[in-house]
């Protein structure tokens, strides 16, 4: 319970990896708010909860949860949802951002050929809505003088996709990295650390159901990885833990790659 009386939120926590993120977060003591652009999407990608939605699951680990709909991209939204989160739970300690992924056409996403609407869908998605969050908690963990904020990059970031597809994906997980680091420069000598997790291919249900439309989550993957397996939401959910407690208590402005190895040789 290294986490008991803090009050963490987690973004894009309805299903995948921001739902592995808060019942990790449960189960070390902090109380939980999930929000997503849709509370029920877990239902879309057959992901079976363990209760009718990730708020009652936390709640079934003793812990206090809310749930909010809303988008984090659109600014007001954001910040609205932090303030309920604040007057609900209390001062938040964690923030975990989480929304956003690859969510446009992998076709059309090459770097001579990607549209302006995509591009600006993907940045929207993964930039703004990190950053949005970000500085809505960050007036309250300045003031408090202690606060984690832990983004999400991604291994796009560092590894060229197939004929430099995904181009914007990568570019804009490579800003949030970017973004992450310059946070920590400016909130560390106020107590708050910043960091950044790099997943690399997980198999949360929504890759596994379109593995063979998107080409993500093959077998083939697999077998250039060094350790041998794609990731699971629970290899990430390990270094989250790592981040949010005082095991990385003078880590700050670090982005922490979980891909088994697949960096190591991008080919």
């Amino acid at each position: 319970m290294m986490l008991s009386g803090k009050v963490a939120v987690v973004t894009g926590a309805a299903r995948g990896l921001g739902r592995a993120y808060a019942l990790r977060l449960a189960r070390l003591g902090a109380d939980v708010a999930i929000l997503d652009i849709d509370l029920k999407g877990a239902a879309k990608f057959g992901e079976e909860l363990g209760a009718p939605s990730v708020a009652e699951e936390v709640q079934a680990h003793g812990r206090r949860a809310v749930g909010l709909e809303v988008d984090v991209a659109d600014r007001s939204a954001a910040e609205d949802a932090i303030e309920q989160v604040h007057r609900r739970l209390g001062p938040i300690d964690i923030l975990v951002n989480n929304a956003g992924g690859a969510i446009t056409d992998v076709a059309k996403s090459g770097p001579s050929v990607v549209s302006s609407d995509d591009i600006a869908t993907i940045l929207n998605a993964n930039l703004m809505s990190t950053i949005h969050c970000c500085q809505a908690v960050a007036p309250v963990m300045k003031e408090r003088r202690a606060g984690i904020i832990v983004n999400t990059a991604s291994t796009a970031a560092r590894i060229i996709g197939s004929r430099g597809s995904l181009s914007h994906y990568g570019f804009a997980k490579e800003a949030v990295v970017h973004y992450t680091r310059s946070l920590a420069a400016e909130l560390g000598p106020y107590g708050v650390r910043v960091n950044a997790i790099a997943p690399g291919i997980m198999m949360t249900a929504r890759v596994r159901k379109l593995a063979d439309e998107r080409g993500i989550g093959q077998a083939s993957q697999a077998q250039r990885i060094p350790l041998g397996r794609l990731g699971e939401p629970d290899d990430c959910a390990g270094v989250l833990e790592f981040l949010v407690t005082d095991l990385s208590r003078y880590v700050t402005g670090q982005s922490i790659s979980v891909c088994g190895g697949a960096a190591l040789s991008p080919s």
